[in-house]
């Protein structure tokens, strides 16, 4: 198989379809880092205006995250404001330190909170919130759907800037 047949290949024990509620939406983070460490994902962006409400900072996705990493992979991120990120998920703020060569933090203040999804893209898989008040959305290995969810992510990230350095610098 080459390798847009395989990304088209529906992935086992990742959702397809709708998830609804924090509690859902949080386990579909899980599986969706742990899917992407055992696959090789090569590209993943996720994109939130604050990224309060994922399970960043948790042991299992930091374990993922750091299974992930390997030599040619890249992780963007795409928020509002990245304060939340420093507050609540210390686990995942020391990763991102050590693997700043393969994360590149963008933001844009000035995009609202509804022109910027709530959503996790790769190649093979994607999920995108559609309801923040419920934490409901769709999920699933479509290529409409990848295609779709990535053009809007592009042009998002277009209009924004470097955001959240991995160091920051003293004078």
């Amino acid at each position: 198989m080459d390798a847009e047949s395989l990304s088209d290949t529906p992935l086992p024990s990742l959702l397809q379809g709708r998830f609804s509620g924090p509690a859902e939406f949080a386990e579909m983070i899980r599986m969706a880092f742990a899917t992407a460490a055992a696959q090789g994902w090569r590209e993943i962006i996720l994109s939130d205006s604050s990224f309060e409400d994922w399970p960043l900072g948790e042991r299992v996705v930091a374990q993922s995250l750091n299974d992930w990493s390997k030599s040619g992979r890249k992780l963007t991120m795409l928020a509002r404001s990245y304060d939340e990120v420093l507050r609540r998920h210390a686990r995942f703020v020391t990763w991102r330190r050590t693997w700043a060569h393969i994360v590149e933090c963008r933001g844009n203040t000035s995009i609202s909170a509804d022109d910027l999804p709530s959503a996790l893209w790769s190649p093979s898989w994607v999920f995108q919130r559609l309801d923040l008040e419920r934490c409901a959305g769709v999920a699933g290995p479509e290529a409409a759907r990848r295609v779709v969810l990535k053009e809007r992510l592009d042009e998002c990230l277009r209009r924004s800037s470097p955001a959240f350095p991995a160091t920051t610098l003293g004078i």
